[in-house]
């Protein structure tokens, strides 16, 4: 259950650090690269049933 809330929270940041937004151009990739690395370790995690 906990691994499920997570994942939801992950994709959701993930969504919302793309730089789609004027202010946030500049940024590039980094922050949403950022969230995809911790969503990649999470998801490792479930499935070796460590969360």
């Amino acid at each position: 259950m906990l691994g499920t809330i997570l994942i939801v929270l992950l994709v959701l940041f993930l969504v919302g650090a793309l730089p789609t937004w004027n202010h946030s151009r500049s940024w590039g990739y980094a922050p949403s690269g950022g969230v995809g690395v911790v969503l990649v370790i999470v998801v490792i995690l479930l499935l070796l049933g460590r969360i």
